[in-house]
């Protein structure tokens, strides 16, 4: 496994060579699918957050596989068009996780800067390719990780500070998902994305997954150990009509948390939170440093997802 260490090196050498500063003119932007939240992309393009870096971006089109009609006042173009117009040099992949690999690479090549919801790829390999190709072109690769902005998390993280896990768990439950959203380990990667915001790099002990197709029931169970072999287990259950929730149990050295915190909602909406700070990196206005951490942490979750899938299919073989 390629540590937090060695790939921040790696993004670094990357990053000398990286992104120019886009301070000037606005940046016209396409949404490449229109779902849930394509439709919110839109949204917040249309009226972005006053004063903020996301007042950079104005939408251009939007691209579907279906014909649609205007959405909030703005067209659908095709995929073609998108690619080869010059006011537009930014593109938000809003598909199912399954094609986002190929339209990012497909923007890439055509010198748009891209946004995407996670996961970018559904193999780390994937991912690694994508990050360089965009660092080569001198563009700006951003993967969307919402959940982090969340209050629950936010209260979650402070709460913790400071405090030596012991063993812990992250359970989660929702509906069933279309096999387009790829393996659980890789749609199921914010919370992956928790666990190593959380306690730093993880190593993947074994992994399981459970599955009744006749009733759309999955549920993938992987075990980790922190860096200082502390134990942790996160369990991804899924099936029609289950209740979307996340249940935790961590015990550290001087407490134990069974629920997660109520945090303090804010007046900016998560998908605002996200488009903000893509328009910060447009702009050249997120540190270096904060660059190669985020760029180390996304793909270190990548490479643990698909260590959890290679362990399940051998237990399954």
């Amino acid at each position: 496994m390629i540590s937090y260490l060695q790939d921040a090196r790696r993004a670094r050498r990357c990053e000398e060579d990286s992104t120019e500063t886009l301070s000037g003119d606005m940046l016209g932007s396409v949404v490449v699918g229109v779902g849930i939240a394509g439709s919110v992309r839109i949204r917040d393009l249309l009226a972005p957050l006053s004063s903020s870096a996301a007042e950079k971006l104005t939408v251009k089109g939007f691209v579907s596989r279906r014909t649609l009609p205007e959405q909030h006042g703005v067209k659908q173009i095709s995929i073609e068009e998108a690619l080869s117009r010059n006011d537009i040099q930014v593109a938000f992949v809003c598909t199912e996780n399954s094609s986002h690999e190929e339209h990012i690479r497909q923007f890439l090549n055509a010198g748009k800067h891209v946004c995407v919801e996670y996961p970018m790829a559904l193999s780390y390999s994937s991912a690694a390719d994508l990050w360089d190709l965009a660092q080569q072109k001198g563009l700006v690769l951003h993967e969307e990780h919402i959940e982090l902005f969340t209050p629950d998390y936010k209260q979650l993280k402070k709460d913790i500070a400071g405090k030596q896990l012991e063993e812990g768990s992250l359970h989660f439950t929702g509906g069933s998902l279309k096999p387009d959203f790829g393996f659980p380990s890789f749609s199921g990667i914010a919370r992956l994305t928790w666990l190593v915001d959380l306690f730093g790099e993880l190593t993947v002990r074994e992994a399981t997954l459970e599955e009744d197709e006749e009733r759309k029931y999955m549920k993938l169970t992987a075990h980790f150990l922190t860096k200082d072999q502390k134990p942790l287990t996160w369990v991804e259950e899924r099936s029609v009509g289950m209740g979307r929730a996340k249940h935790i149990h961590l015990r550290f050295d001087s407490c134990t948390l069974t629920e997660l915190p109520a945090g303090q909602r804010e007046p900016v909406g998560l998908f605002m939170q996200d488009l903000v700070l893509f328009g910060r990196k447009l702009l050249g206005e997120v540190p270096t440093e904060e660059l190669q951490a985020e760029r180390s942490r996304i793909l270190h979750c990548l490479q643990l997802a698909e260590n959890i899938q290679q362990f399940c299919r051998s237990t399954a073989a």
